[in-house]
Formats: C-alpha cells, structure tokens, sequence
C-alpha cells in the first residue's frame, strides 16, 4: 500500500509512491526508479499514464508514443496545434504537444475531479499553458464549436474499458465535426485476439473521414496478445510514408495500416444504441507495472 505525501518545498521526488481517493476509484503514483522526476499513475490497479517533469518528451508507454510519431507529422515541425485531449490521465500527450509545438492551445477533459486534483499537485505542468477541465468526454465534445480544433485525440478509460458512448457512429461523427479542415482525429483503440472490437472502430471512422490509418504492433495485429491499437482519420492525405518510417525506427517498432488495409478489416460500425465498451484486458494487462 502507498502512503499519502504532501509536496515538499523545493521540489518533488519520485522516489516515493502517493496513494489517494478519486471520484472514480483509487489512484497511485508510482516513482520510476531509472528516472528521478518520472511517476506512473494507475487508477485501481489500471496503469494509465507515465510521466517524466524532467523531460515530458521521453514517452515510456508504446501507444503513446505512436501517437506522438501521428502529432509529429501532421502539421510542420513545431508549429502550433490546437488540441482537445478527451481523456487527462497525468496530460501525458499534452504535455509532449506543449513542449514540441510550443504556442499550442490545448483542452484536456477529465471525468474525474479528484484525478485533476492529485495531477495537479503532483504533477504540475507548469508554464505548458494546459486547459484542463472536469466533464464527460461526449458532453465536452458535443458542446466543442464547429471545426475549432487541428487535432483531436480520444483516450478514455473507464478503469481498463473505454465506455460504450465513446464508441459509436455518431461519436465519431461528431469529433470530425469538431476538426477544421486538414485536422486529425486519433484514437486509443484497446483489444485482443481477432480485434473484434477494433474492427468495429474502423467501420465508425470509415464511415466519417476520408483518409484513415492505424498503427499496431504485429503481435496485436496477429493476435498473439492484446494491445493497443492507434486509429488516425482525417479529411486529408495522411503522412504515411513518415509513419511507416517512425514506426519502424520506434524502440517498440509497428505497423503501419493505410487506408485500403484499416477499411478492408473493417467490421459493423455501432450507432449509440448498438454501441460496446472496449474488451475487458487479460488479467494484469494494464496492471502494476
């Protein structure tokens, strides 16, 4: 069991683990014993995000980093982006987009409050000029303006499931609404063997942007374990010949999917009332790591 810290002046250490309450269950931040600022936070259990405040551009987890390779290459290096992050975790991505297109002007939503709370005071993101707010992710999003946003990212985890109404036709529809034209929509799409379920993720974006990709290990891809699963859709031409190039070159390399693949595995896309959650993971999946 962790103990509960308070900050100390001067500084913060990872060398330490802070246990707390949430609305939605029970979060822990985990020092990393390789990196003296670095912390993973789970909430029951669930791994959820990995930070370093030293240098918020080392990403540990494999998905994030696929992202991160999407958000490199979908605008000039280094310009700003305007960002809605529907999912906070510890602002992992945020964070990265902060310090790699400084200027951007990003909202992050987090369900939980209690969550934003711990965050903040554990792990301020000082001077990245976050907006982070409390609410539910389909309700932030439906209130979000027309085409006022050049990334939209989705990574929503009820515990180690991404909830039902964040998995539907219209869901989708809507974050394309959302992206001005040229904007980008990335999605963590979790599942196991014979992605089922990611297959019906294809089919929502199909039916909504143009242009789709997917970056996935080969053993997620062949069904050797379960995984993560990165979904980019936009109204544009993707970079693809760059992705497959940071993909391969990853420490943790990929495959990338174009367009004609991603909507050949396509399944049924889910309206609302047809829509699942995510599949449950095997056992200590997204556990302590």
């Amino acid at each position: 069991m962790g103990r509960t810290l308070r900050p100390a002046r001067g500084g913060r250490t990872a060398r330490a683990s802070v246990r707390a309450e949430v609305d939605h269950g029970v979060a822990e931040l985990l020092g990393d014993p390789d990196r003296s600022q670095a912390w993973t936070l789970l909430v029951d259990g669930t791994a959820q995000s990995h930070v370093d405040l030293d240098d918020p551009t080392h990403l540990e987890f494999e998905y994030v980093r696929r992202t991160a390779h999407v958000v490199d290459l979908v605008a000039d290096p280094g310009s700003p982006l305007r960002a809605l992050h529907l999912g906070g975790g510890a602002w992992t991505l945020p964070r990265y987009v902060a310090v790699t297109r400084p200027g951007s002007r990003q909202r992050v939503v987090e369900i939980d409050g209690g969550l934003v709370d711990l965050v903040s005071t554990w792990l301020p993101a000082d001077g990245l000029d976050l907006d982070v707010v409390v609410g539910d992710a389909r309700a932030a999003l439906a209130r979000a303006a027309a085409a006022s946003v050049d990334l939209l990212v989705l990574d929503v985890f009820a515990g180690a499931r991404t909830p039902a109404h964040l998995t539907s036709t219209e869901f989708v529809a809507d974050a394309a609404r959302v992206l001005a034209p040229g904007g980008t929509y990335v999605a963590n799409v979790a599942d196991g063997e014979g992605l089922a379920f990611a297959r019906t993720q294809f089919a929502a974006a199909a039916g909504v942007f143009a242009h789709l990709a997917a970056l996935v290990a080969p053993a997620v891809l062949d069904g050797r374990r379960f995984g993560n699963v990165v979904l980019v859709g936009s109204d544009r031409e993707l970079p693809l010949d760059g992705l497959v190039r940071a993909a391969a070159a990853d420490p943790f390399p990929a495959r990338v999917l174009d367009d004609a693949r991603v909507r050949a595995m396509a399944s049924t896309a889910p309206s609302d009332r047809a829509a699942v959650p995510s599949p449950v993971p095997p056992s200590g999946f997204f556990g302590r790591p």
